[in-house]
């Protein structure tokens, strides 16, 4: 551990106002109850308490900005340095996972489906496995985790985490169909064909978005969305250029490092970073050059072509540069994702709107009676404990619905 977990669990004030879970968690995770559990010799209860909340509590505490949220809003960040809470969070939850047991209600006879194996369709599949209903997920890879798998490095997620939690699924009776693209062979009709009585789509977010400059099609040049994948497949060479801001901008650069690169450069378009402040400050460590405000023209087989963007006090443009090449073996363009379209191309009456983003009603339901959704096919591309968030919300209005059945 990069931290003595007790030592920083010591530190807790044990708020009575805790600005750390009412402020900075997104899904309100009971910190200071977390730490007196485990500070009392009670780990296993404080796991499980972390799980009932937060499905996603194991990854979250890897993956979350938590500087932003609840360290950003600890109170012993104000005059010195905030407690690691993710730390013991993510000590607390990986220790105990194994021992978890989760109680089901007695079965209710009726399947749920579930599109996508991210973190909102297995938050949807936990909580309603829980309640009793028979739950299968349909994943279109061979492996579950959907982004955390295939858009997070392993050296920011470790894959073992995933495999333990697919472990986890299979006790609480989840089948897992991997290979299965809904869209596909399978449409969404031919599930509630089959007996299913609802369905969650939580497909995420997997078509990379274009810049809309000459050369995207050429051959040196990469989407992030597609690297992070399979980052073994690609022959980047000596100098690579990231054009993004993001965390997989980041994870893009510090991939490329280590697989090979020697020279690594991210080209931000505006003035700052919208990466978790972490995340940047472990990719300049790594050696990689970040530069600010840095317009693309285009993309040629010698490398990305720029304008230095100068801008006025409130952020607004007030010249640019004149055009300049930055020579580089590859460029990878990292600016964000849309959702594929197979789902709303074959089903009748499925509402998206002009970002290919399905829309839903307060209760996540779509415009198909029965077909619910959340976290980023719904939002575009946010993280993993919004879309737990959401995700624990839908699957609460999806087993109302199921009951009025």
């Amino acid at each position: 551990m990069s931290v003595h977990v007790i030592n920083e669990a010591k530190r807790c004030l044990q708020c009575k106002k805790p600005m750390c879970r009412l402020k900075g968690c997104p899904i309100e995770t009971n910190i200071p109850e977390m730490i007196r559990l485990f500070l009392e010799g009670n780990g296993l209860e404080a796991a499980a308490m972390l799980f009932a909340n937060n499905p996603m509590s194991m990854f979250c505490s890897l993956v979350c900005d938590h500087e932003k949220q609840c360290e950003g809003h600890c109170v012993q960040g104000i005059k010195g340095s905030a407690i690691h809470i993710s730390s013991i969070e993510h000590y607390i939850s990986d220790a105990f996972f194994e021992k978890l047991v989760l109680e089901k209600e007695a079965p209710k006879g009726k399947k749920v489906a579930i599109v996508g194996s991210g973190p909102a369709g297995m938050v949807v599949a936990v909580v309603l496995a829980q309640k009793g209903y028979d739950i299968t997920i349909f994943e279109r890879k061979d492996k579950i985790g959907g982004m955390m798998r295939y858009g997070i490095p392993e050296f920011r997620l470790p894959r073992t985490l995933l495999e333990r939690y697919g472990k986890k699924l299979r006790e609480l009776g989840i089948h897992i169909r991997p290979n299965t693209t809904i869209g596909g062979a399978l449409h969404l009709d031919d599930l509630f064909g089959d007996g299913y009585k609802a369905i969650f789509i939580g497909s995420g977010t997997w078509r990379a978005r274009r810049l809309g400059v000459p050369g995207e099609s050429l051959g040196n040049v990469h989407y992030t969305i597609d690297y992070l994948q399979s980052p073994e497949a690609y022959e980047l060479g000596d100098t690579v250029a990231v054009i993004g801001a993001g965390n997989s901008a980041m994870d893009a650069a510090r991939t490329a490092l280590r697989r090979g690169a020697r020279f690594v450069s991210i080209y931000a378009r505006g003035l700052k970073s919208s990466a978790s402040e972490r995340e940047v400050e472990y990719t300049l460590a790594d050696g990689v050059d970040i530069f600010y405000g840095m317009g693309v023209k285009e993309i040629t087989d010698k490398g990305p072509v720029f304008v230095k963007r100068e801008y006025d006090e409130n952020g607004n443009l007030v010249s640019e540069g004149e055009p300049e090449l930055h020579e580089a073996d590859s460029t990878i363009i990292a600016v964000s994702q849309r959702p594929k379209d197979k789902l709303v191309n074959t089903t009748h009456g499925l509402d998206s709107n002009d970002r290919g983003l399905l829309e839903v009603d307060e209760k996540g339901q779509t415009s198909r009676e029965g077909i619910f959704s959340a976290g980023d096919v719904v939002t575009g591309p946010l993280n993993v404990v919004k879309a737990a968030r959401a995700a624990k919300e839908t699957a609460e209005n999806m087993a109302a619905y199921l009951e009025s059945l």
